[in-house]
């Protein structure tokens, strides 16, 4: 008889998960499908809800990167009241983001993805973990956790909390810098550039002899990143969409993601999945490092774009390799370090002109920014007292879906025979490879009734739903 193995919990990840592998009569894998546990409702009980308390209300989504919601929900409600911050508030936002991002990259590469590339996929359990590695490596680990550190302190003095932000507001930012204060931001990019160089290089070395692993999930997909003019950008730009080939497939403002991307519920799952609308066709997609790459020209700092041209004469442009997002969310660190260090010597960053008034009254609103995992969307639909009527968000976990699942299926037959603790391992490296947060992905669609179910015995003997 077929049978399924079931992965539960998937371990070293942001957000609850199991994976379910179907096997047929023959032995053989038939499918594999990841489904995400738990169900936040966000989207649903913001409504009714001021507007104006999005950027603060929408960091409470998820504690790994709530800095992203901050930022793309300010830039909603920008939007919305036909407020354009002001230029010392805009670098203040950048500054907040590149902080946000140096913190995730570091600790997903050092204390959830490198236990396996530096232990390897068939070492024990016990060896896989932050600790084994301060053991084995214990001076490459306290830089790492040291940098995540410092990208942490860094959003959390721009954003005045360093979980839950709360400094983007509609128009601008609520406080201008002041000289203490830059100083400490200054000396703090100061060392996350040298970190960043430092866990670049380590990276490297890690996956200098792993031809074999660099080579376990190619999957040849389209792209979607954030570019303006052609150049890397997480704060403001326009997305693009190449195609596996490379070539830029269409390019276009957040605005009007609604007649490109179709939205579907994932079956057994809290998750949605997003398809690209191309013509008559749908594709799949990914977003994240390795996507971001895959559409750039260029990266905008000097060090970071020596190492971007090393990576592309190395593997290519487009990269197809989906473990290398590793190698990509590296480069990315490196280029928020310059990012930061540029960003505290710009005299602009002193100004004190950080808040802009409305120019007109509440009107729906649709903004984006790159969150360290990929694409977020925040779109607002409110009445003319600025009340939410319905909201959605379309966070980087939901565009990766489908590719998270053909990444599965490859890991599933690569490590079917395996030992089974290398087999399921090697399931859950797939997955760490995209990073994926769950508590940002659940979402609704359709109704969500309520079911309570009477149950004596083993039997249901009466039910209430609404």
């Amino acid at each position: 008889m077929g049978r399924t193995i079931v992965v539960n919990p998937v371990t070293r990840i942001e957000g609850h998960a199991k994976v379910d592998i179907e096997i047929d009569d023959a032995d053989q894998i038939v499918a594999v499908r990841l489904h995400v546990l738990e169900f936040r409702g966000f989207e649903k009980f913001v409504e009714g809800m001021q507007v104006e308390l999005m950027p603060t209300l929408t960091t409470r989504i998820c504690g790994t990167c709530p800095h992203a919601h901050h930022l793309v929900a300010a830039k909603c409600v920008d939007a919305v009241f036909g407020a354009a911050p002001p230029r010392a508030a805009i670098l203040q936002r950048q500054l907040l983001n590149a902080g946000s991002i140096i913190h995730s990259h570091a600790i997903h590469f050092f204390a959830l993805a490198a236990p396996d590339l530096l232990m390897g996929i068939g070492a024990p359990k016990e060896d896989r973990n932050i600790i084994a590695l301060l053991r084995a490596q214990p001076d490459l680990a306290k830089k790492a956790l040291r940098l995540r550190s410092l990208g942490q302190k860094i959003a959390e003095v721009v954003g005045g909390r360093g979980t839950h932000p709360v400094t983007a507001v509609a128009g601008g930012m609520t406080m201008a810098l002041d000289q203490e204060k830059l100083a400490q931001l200054r000396s703090m990019a100061t060392e996350a550039l040298e970190l960043s160089r430092f866990a670049l290089n380590a990276g490297k070395k890690v996956l200098a002899d792993k031809s074999e692993l660099i080579e376990l999930l190619p999957l040849k997909t389209y792209d979607l990143g954030t570019v303006k003019e052609g150049i890397w950008d997480l704060y403001e730009g326009t997305l693009r969409l190449c195609d596996p080939e490379g070539k830029v497939a269409k390019e276009f403002d957040s605005a009007s993601y609604r007649d490109v991307m179709v939205e579907e519920a994932c079956k057994d799952s809290y998750s949605k999945s997003i398809l690209f609308k191309l013509a008559a066709e749908e594709v799949s997609y990914r977003v994240g490092p390795l996507a971001r790459l895959n559409t750039c020209e260029k990266l905008p700092t000097a060090a970071a774009q020596a190492e971007l041209e090393e990576y592309r004469a190395k593997f290519g442009r487009p990269n197809h390799q989906v473990v290398l997002g590793h190698y990509a969310r590296l480069i990315e660190t490196l280029a928020c370090a310059e990012l930061a260090l540029e960003i505290t010597s710009n005299p602009d960053l002193l100004s004190t002109d950080v808040l802009a008034q409305p120019k007109h009254g509440p009107r729906p609103a649709i903004a984006h920014v790159e969150a360290p995992r990929g694409v977020l969307i925040h779109d607002y639909d409110v009445d003319a007292q600025g009340l939410i009527r319905k909201a959605n968000f379309i966070v980087a976990t939901q565009h990766n879906m489908s590719s998270i699942d053909a990444s599965l299926r490859q890991a599933a037959d690569h490590f079917w025979k395996r030992p089974e603790a290398e087999f399921l391992n090697g399931i859950e490296f797939a997955i760490r490879c995209y990073d994926p947060c769950l508590s940002c992905s659940t979402h609704q669609l359709g109704e969500m009734p309520m079911i309570i179910n009477l149950i004596r015995r083993g039997e249901i003997v009466h039910q209430v739903k609404r």
